[in-house]
């Protein structure tokens, strides 16, 4: 099966993969997350090839995670800045997950590259996933998968915008 070809599971995590899966998305979206807005940010941030940085920003436009705006129109060309939007706000918690896996799992030997700060608390602290009903955090092993109402019913491709 083709990268692409997983828009048109209908599975969320195997829709998720063909839009999230590509080795520099990440990357891309941790420079969001860190404040980057133009695409001078976002190269000097990841250090991606500009061509390729190029086609995975308008890639994450064209699926609504980011949104290209225009910031200073001059003489020559307009700048633009790219944010996050609302879907792309709503990674954040993959983001910290992927963070925190790695801060465990992959060696860091002297501690953590980057810590979270909560502001409001002023505390360093490691996020974690809660039931949203009753509050307990989740162990793997607690959940039970069903089928959901809309397995019996398959999902049409999920198309980008552009």
């Amino acid at each position: 099966m083709r990268h692409e070809d997983l828009l048109g599971a209908n599975c969320a995590i195997a829709r998720t993969g063909a839009v999230l899966g590509e080795r520099w998305v990440f990357a891309i979206l941790r420079a969001a997350f860190l404040r980057a807005r133009t695409f001078e940010d976002y190269q000097r941030m990841t250090g991606i090839a500009r061509n390729i940085l190029t086609d995975r920003l308008t890639r994450l436009v064209d699926f609504g995670i980011l949104e290209r705006r225009a910031y200073r129109e001059g003489a020559k060309r307009t700048l633009h800045e790219y944010r996050l939007t609302e879907a792309g706000l709503d990674l954040y918690p993959i983001v910290v997950a992927i963070m925190e896996w790695g801060n465990r799992h992959t060696g860091l030997v002297n501690g953590e590259p980057v810590e979270l700060v909560h502001a409001p608390c002023g505390h360093v602290t490691h996020p974690r996933l809660v039931c949203s009903e009753c509050g307990e955090t989740i162990d793997p092993h607690d959940m039970k998968p069903r089928r959901g109402p809309g397995h019996a019913h398959p999902a049409p491709a999920w198309t980008p915008r552009g």
